[in-house]
């Protein structure tokens, strides 16, 4: 009898293997192995086996963006590019944007264009830094313009002139509010906040600030990159985890971290303490008395202590302050514009340094033997090379010191986010920042609903992510047997891929974020509104289908 062949389209064969590669069986042995955003792309794949409409709360970039300061941006590129026609032209050959009478040349442009898209913020734009700022106009427009052309390396290599100018102002506004300083900052635009992260950490241990095998301390939970880049093999720090322990009066955590943990900075072998403010999973930032009781350790107990605050967050929290308007000399800022103005694709964040710093004198007190090999170092950029501050010295590392000459932020990506920062400083009523923050808070509230649960408020609350506690939450609602019950037969793994397998839908493990083993990280700002009215009711049913075993055990057990 001849054999039959079974034949499958590239379709079912890719499914066939999906199902195999992602047993319940084999994501298990990499749970909590892997970092929760490789994680999260398993389950992605497996909740794409049985349905195309996935709903992913688990990574945070967000589903809006900023129209108007790329429209200025892209028309002010059509302005620059004129610029270098007048130069030379020849077909598809121009020359280069020349300074004299460039911003005589813009006005004439913008009353000339009167409706095209961001004409308006280009001429708020140049007001803002001729009048507010005090800038030269022709300086002003010629940076802009040849910076959006591209055709320079970046001079200053941290950062442009004006552009620098504008990102600070805008940086100390949201970071501190009116906070007053002594002295000025210094602003290192980079790629992203990621790319603040990777050279901060190699510019510490460049500079002997932070030597293998050092100790420093991570303010959990803690967005995971922090927890994971201590351990590599060349920095191999000790970490100590200072937790945000305090629970409200029904038991829940309220993110904040109580003295006696914060006492533990006190320590002065600890050289660092890394922060993300507000903080990640549950976006919640420090409140005013854990502000106080660290200013008040490193003032009185640890004058040392190195402090590196990333404060994405910030724009969505009411009134916030970030710990550098606490302690200007010790505290490394690192913004990123991506999540407020929608640029994750752009890469621009910043690194943000009082002129006057602990770093600074960190250097000048090291041991002879490290002086020589910094001078080593950076002896190619200066022939004071023990002169060089460090946040210059972060640049001239960022490039392997040798390519210092070429090093800083492409001037394209500077000139917009110079328009993203003059946008919202020129926007005196927060209309755009009040319109983030409504998002979040309607898909919080939606969420809730669809839980079926209270909405969680707190003045310290960003909304953009939120954690869900499934052990809370039973205990709360059903009392401490119910809570037992699910840590006894379940494990978080289980809601996960329950979620993934059955509701296409993808949410992040709380721990891997060394927060609660039970807590579910759920993004608010990359999904449509509806989407998480139907994320709540899936938990609820999940919740709800669980707690329906527990009582009918709990009845079985009480007739035995």
């Amino acid at each position: 009898m001849q054999e039959t062949l079974q034949y499958f389209t590239p379709h079912e064969r890719r499914h066939s293997i999906l199902n195999t590669e992602l047993t319940k069986e084999n994501l298990q042995k990499i749970y909590g192995k892997v970092s929760p955003f490789e994680f999260k792309d398993k389950l992605l794949q497996l909740a794409t086996i049985n349905n195309n409409t996935i709903l992913d709360a688990g990574r945070g970039n967000p589903n809006w963006t900023a129209a108007t300061p790329r429209q200025a941006f892209f028309t002010f590129g059509q302005f620059a590019i004129l610029e270098t026609q007048r130069s030379l032209n020849i077909g598809d050959l121009a020359g280069m944007v020349q300074k004299e009478g460039i911003s005589k040349r813009l006005l004439e442009y913008i009353n000339a264009n009167p409706s095209l898209p961001g004409i308006d913020l280009i001429r708020e734009i140049y007001n803002y830094g001729i009048n507010e700022l005090g800038f030269d106009e022709d300086e002003w427009i010629f940076e802009l313009a040849d910076g959006i052309i591209g055709d320079n390396y970046p001079v200053p290599d941290r950062m442009l002139v004006h552009i620098e100018k504008i990102v600070n102002k805008y940086l100390l506004r949201e970071l501190c509010g009116n906070t007053q300083f002594e002295d000025d900052f210094d602003v290192f635009g980079v790629e992203g906040g990621t790319a603040a992260m990777c050279y901060i950490f190699d510019s510490l241990e460049k500079n002997h600030l932070l030597n293998k095998g050092d100790k420093v301390a991570l303010m959990t939970p803690i967005f995971t990159p922090y927890l994971e880049i201590p351990h590599l093999p060349h920095y191999n720090f000790n970490v100590i985890n200072i937790h945000a322990n305090e629970v409200d009066e029904n038991g829940i955590p309220t993110y904040q971290y109580s003295e006696d943990d914060l006492n533990k900075l006190k320590d002065t072998s600890i050289k660092a303490v890394f922060i993300v403010n507000p903080n990640n999973p549950a976006s919640i930032a420090l409140n005013d008395k854990c502000r106080e009781t660290l200013k008040d350790i490193v003032n009185n107990y640890n004058p040392n202590l190195m402090v590196i605050t990333d404060d994405v967050y910030c724009t969505f929290v009411n009134n916030f302050r970030s710990v550098l308007s606490d302690l200007p000399y010790n505290t490394i800022g690192v913004y990123s514009l991506s999540k407020y103005f929608g640029v994750t694709g752009w890469r621009l964040g910043t690194i943000i340094l009082n002129k006057d710093n602990i770093y600074n004198k960190l250097i000048s007190e090291m041991s002879e033997i490290h002086k020589v090999n910094l001078n080593t170092r950076y002896c190619h950029l200066s022939c004071n090379p023990e002169k060089i501050s460090f946040i210059d010295r972060i640049v001239a590392d960022s490039r392997q010191v040798a390519l210092n000459h070429t090093a800083g932020l492409s001037t394209p990506q500077q000139v917009q986010m110079a328009f993203f920062c003059a946008f919202a400083l020129i926007d005196s009523n927060d209309n755009y920042k009040n319109l983030t923050k409504s998002i979040c808070q309607k898909r919080k509230q939606l969420l809730c609903q669809g839980l079926n649960v209270k909405i969680f408020n707190d003045p310290h609350y960003a909304s953009y992510y939120t954690e869900i506690n499934i052990l809370d939450w039973a205990r709360v609602e059903y009392g401490i047997e119910a809570s037992k019950y699910i840590e006894k037969n379940y494990t978080p793994f289980d809601i996960l891929y329950n979620l993934a397998k059955n509701y296409s839908t993808v949410l992040l493990n709380g721990d891997g974020f060394a927060s609660s083993r039970w807590g579910l990280r759920v993004s608010l700002a990359n999904l449509n509104d509806e989407a998480y009215l139907k994320i709540g009711q899936t938990l609820r049913e999940i919740f709800d289908n669980i707690i329906k075993e527990f009582k009918a055990n709990h009845k079985l057990e009480i007739s035995c």
